[in-house]
C-alpha cells in the first residue's frame, strides 16, 4: 500500500477530489483541478496513486471510475504518523507546539475546547 506521505503536490490534490466524491473519474478530477495540466497529464498523474495502491478504478461505459483504496481517516493517520516520526520525532506536543506558535495559526476557543477535551478523554483512557 502507497504511503501517503510520499505523493506530489498535484497527486493530493487529486486524492483529495477523490475523497471528496468518494469516486471520479479522470475529467472529473480535471474538472476540479486548480491551475488545470492537461487530460492526459491528470489520467497519468491518476494511473501512477493506482500502482501506488492509493487508488483503484472499475469501468463505466468507456472510462474508469476511481476509488481511494483506503478510507480517507485512515489514511489521514498514515500521513500523520509518518509526519510526526519526519519533522517531529514522534513527538505529538512537538507537533502541536508548532502549529500553535506559527502565527498564521489562530484556534477558535471552541478547537481549543474540543482539544482539551480529547485530552482528557485520553487520559482517561490510560489511567
Amino acid at each position: 500500500m502507497g504511503d501517503p506521505h510520499d505523493l506530489s503536490r498535484r497527486e493530493r490534490q487529486i486524492m483529495n477530489i477523490v475523497y471528496e466524491n468518494g469516486q471520479a473519474s479522470a475529467t472529473e478530477v480535471w474538472e476540479g483541478l486548480p491551475d488545470r495540466p492537461s487530460r492526459t497529464a491528470v489520467r497519468t498523474l491518476m494511473r501512477i496513486l493506482e500502482e501506488k495502491g492509493h487508488l483503484k478504478h472499475s469501468k463505466r461505459s468507456r472510462e474508469f471510475i476511481y476509488r481511494p483504496t483506503k478510507p480517507r481517516g485512515r489514511a489521514g493517520r498514515s500521513a500523520l504518523s509518518g509526519v510526526l516520526q519526519t519533522f517531529f520525532g514522534g513527538s505529538l506536543e512537538k507537533a502541536v507546539s508548532a502549529h500553535l506558535s506559527d502565527p498564521g495559526a489562530q484556534p477558535s476557543d471552541e478547537d481549543l475546547g474540543r482539544l482539551a477535551d480529547l485530552i482528557a478523554k485520553a487520559r482517561k483512557e490510560e489511567g
